[in-house]
């Protein structure tokens, strides 16, 4: 990775024009969405050029890279707001709770249980699986109605719902679908969009937006 911190912020600048004219598109202020920096295999020392340009909402897939990124970035003068945004599984929920500010990815109850055993109240998004892929996490857009009557029976806050939809189709569909459900379900939060589909993303309503190649370049495979 040759990321510089000259550019990372020539990037997330850009990344912030395009989030702005996205909101201003659809008639919607440009602070009502929230940048996530996907922060996967990216190195701590990269990441605190992200935080230098006031980017402080961080997204980590992978529990263990977020262990161990998360105590020297927290102990920094800017403290980061850790989002995790991958599959999780309950077992990974004890260790990461003392970090994790959001969770964007419960698509069980079980998991979300979990979650409020060692976080309770903690702010969660209901992950769905818009296209019912079998290979993809979340629940199905009929169970959602139930899941978060489950959740808020754990004493979770329920914020909004989450979704990654599937890859050889337009997603505005998809997010225009995810938005609805949010509506119905009385929920004012959308997890949705990433560097290939954020700014139709935000046309459709997403208010949190998960952002890792735009700012960051392309990972190592």
């Amino acid at each position: 990775m040759t990321a510089t911190p000259d550019s990372i912020r020539a990037n997330v600048e850009s990344v912030q024009a395009r989030i702005a004219d996205a909101a201003r598109r659809s008639g919607r202020d440009p602070d009502a969405v929230t940048l996530v920096a996907a922060a996967k295999t990216v190195p701590a020392d990269v990441l605190q050029h992200v935080l230098g340009c006031g980017v402080v909402d961080l997204g980590e897939n992978r529990a263990q890279e977020l262990l161990e990124k998360a105590p020297e970035l927290n102990a920094g003068a800017v403290r980061p707001r850790w989002h995790f945004i991958g599959a999780l599984q309950r077992n990974k929920v004890k260790a990461l709770s003392p970090w994790v500010e959001r969770w964007h990815s419960v698509d069980r109850e079980p998991l979300g249980a979990a979650i409020a055993r060692h976080q309770p109240g903690a702010k969660v998004f209901v992950e769905v699986n818009l296209g019912e892929e079998p290979a993809k996490a979340g629940c199905t857009p009929g169970e959602v109605g139930a899941l978060v009557g489950g959740l808020r029976q754990h004493g979770l806050s329920v914020d909004g719902l989450m979704t990654v939809p599937p890859d050889d189709a337009d997603p505005r569909r998809w997010f225009a679908t995810l938005a609805e459900l949010a509506a119905q379900t009385g929920l004012r939060e959308l997890s949705m969009g990433m560097t290939h589909d954020f700014e139709v993303a935000i046309e459709e309503g997403a208010t949190f937006v998960r952002v890792g190649r735009a700012i960051f370049g392309s990972r190592p495979t």
